[in-house]
């Protein structure tokens, strides 16, 4: 079984292993005399090739013990309690200047590495000019891939996103997963990932629920009757706040924000500690608000009304010819009381037959 401690130095070894090579291709050169031009020619080849094993080993060095550093530095970062703005900064901080310091050291090494060949000597001093701070800020109006590697150094000193930030993003609402080089990788609140350049945190607007601190305030809406009982249900939300587990004890309000033709819109405020509690936090208070409404006062519940006047207007004539209609009627034909001749206004008529007046 390897330590942690043996773990963390084998790495060290591959530049240590390529560090001797070019070590023992320069002294090989040097001890081996030189005869003629072709082993000259390898003689100052194998000198040059122990040269750049040697400057990429001190590179390849020094990249991993910078890494190591921020690696522990983003270790100790514990984003997992739930007061973690001061983690979350760190971390971001330490993850964006450890991919940045990763390609700037790279550009160095291969920088150094060239100026020890004679030949590659110019290409080696344009690209460690390239490396520099002048060399940067030329390279982000030119290159819009420099462009975004500067937004990650924005973003590292000012910090407008960090890691675990709930944001909402092109109408999307997420956490900050992953702050890389070109991209900000976000996760949604369904599982998906969203994946924005970095430079366009610097360029549009977004909302980030948890710049400050992570509590947040949600809102729920109910379109009701206007008979609504407000007092008893602000009641009712405060108890069910007050039993709620998710509620930090800040805000809890009831408000009256809209009201419409045929109903009312009220508004329920609560706050929680985090954004994804405060989604939870929201629909049960939904929820149990529209149990006790359906219990206790079922009338608050919208209905649609149909009010009107209905009349109708006749004639003398058309009176007449009901009663000649009447007059016509067989014997054979049903006239109970629920029968009514056409035309006839909606109230029972008496019941008569044509013969009815010759009877003593």
């Amino acid at each position: 079984m390897i330590s942690r401690k043996k773990r963390r130095l084998w790495p060290m070894s591959w530049p240590a292993l390529l560090a001797l090579s070019g070590a023992g291709l320069i002294g090989l050169s040097a001890l081996v005399p030189e005869a003629g031009a072709q082993a000259a020619s390898v003689h100052g080849w194998a000198e040059y090739a122990g040269r750049v094993l040697i400057v990429c080993a001190a590179g390849w060095m020094i990249a991993l013990l910078t890494d190591w550093r921020l690696a522990a530095a983003i270790e100790r970062a514990d984003i997992s309690v739930p007061d973690n703005l001061a983690a979350r900064k760190l971390r971001t901080r330490m993850l964006v200047i450890r991919r940045v310091a990763g390609v700037l050291l790279g550009v160095i090494t291969l920088s150094v590495a060239l100026m020890s060949i004679p030949v590659a000597r110019e290409v080696g001093l344009s690209l460690f000019a390239s490396a520099g701070v002048a060399g940067i800020v030329v390279g982000i109006a030119a290159q819009p891939v420099l462009a975004n590697l500067i937004a990650g150094l924005q973003i590292a000193i000012t910090q407008p996103i960090r890691i675990d930030d709930a944001v909402v993003v092109e109408g999307e609402w997420g956490w900050i997963e992953e702050i890389g080089l070109f991209h900000v990788i976000i996760r949604l609140w369904d599982e998906r990932r969203l994946v924005t350049p970095l430079a366009y945190f610097n360029q549009n607007p977004f909302q980030n629920w948890t710049k400050q601190n992570a509590s947040i305030i949600g809102s729920i809406f109910w379109s009701l009757d206007y008979r609504a009982p407000l007092e008893e249900m602000r009641v009712y939300l405060k108890r069910c706040c007050e039993d709620h587990p998710l509620w930090d004890g800040r805000v809890c309000v009831l408000q009256v924000t809209e009201a419409r033709q045929d109903r009312i819109e009220l508004r329920a405020l609560a706050s929680a500690r985090s954004s994804p509690e405060a989604w939870d936090l929201r629909c049960d208070l939904r929820e149990k608000m529209i149990v006790w409404l359906r219990a206790q006062a079922p009338y608050a519940l919208p209905v649609q009304r149909l009010e009107g006047h209905f009349s109708r207007e006749r004639g003398d004539g058309a009176q007449r010819g009901d009663r000649d209609e009447l007059r016509r009627m067989p014997d054979t034909m049903d006239t109970g009381d629920d029968w009514k001749p056409s035309g006839a206004p909606g109230v029972g008529r008496e019941r008569r037959t044509p013969d009815e007046k010759d009877i003593p």
